[in-house]
């Protein structure tokens, strides 16, 4: 698999305005996730957008690795809040039993649905024995492009979790929401805990 180029391509030209369009707070969920750690877990953002979620994590006293597939997010995120973040697209993902944790908000959605069995996979492999992760998704019956042009795979629920089942991640909690994303629409979005299987 590749990047989407114009997803990435949107990012990059809209980083500045993008990065300061959400409140400064974390994301409603992870403090949650963040309570279900130890104290110092080493956590693996993907898609770290902003900072924000990576400031929080890091207050919280957790081992950080900040990672987001565009580099003028990662600059952003590294100029708002100092986080240390790189440059890794999802499949460059690599790492065997390297990470207490795996928080993906709002990210893997722009992955396509033919690739996102093998990035779960990678999810699956980074993480060490009962480690945990948890990521959102919009939800929807066909993968296509919203109108600000970024790829969104748009799954419905059982087509998650049977990706997540088949890649070794069992479900520990799930939540439909209604949220509105950066092109300005209403949707369900699904969040889901899960926790590392071992086969």
């Amino acid at each position: 698999m590749t990047a989407d180029a114009a997803t990435i391509a949107f990012y990059q030209a809209n980083a500045p305005r993008y990065t300061l369009s959400f409140g400064q707070g974390p994301s409603r969920h992870l403090d949650t996730f963040l309570d279900r750690l130890e104290p110092g877990a080493r956590v693996l953002e993907l898609g770290c957008g902003g900072g924000r979620d990576s400031a929080r994590i890091l207050e919280r006293g957790f081992a950080l690795d900040a990672t987001d597939g565009t580099p003028a997010m990662v600059r952003k995120a590294n100029e708002r809040f100092d986080v240390g973040a790189r440059v890794l697209q999802f499949d460059q993902l690599d790492a065997v039993a390297a990470y207490d944790a795996v928080w993906a908000h709002a990210c893997l959605l722009h992955v396509a649905r033919a690739d996102l069995p093998g990035v779960l996979h990678a999810i699956r492999g980074a993480l060490r024995p009962g480690g945990w992760h948890y990521a959102t998704y919009k939800l929807g019956d066909g993968e296509g492009r919203d109108p600000l042009g970024r790829l969104t795979n748009l799954p419905d629920e059982r087509w998650l979790e049977r990706a997540y089942r088949h890649a070794g991640l069992a479900m520990v909690a799930s939540e439909r929401y209604r949220g509105e994303g950066a092109d300005g629409i209403q949707r369900d979005w699904y969040a889901l805990t899960m926790r590392r299987e071992e086969k």
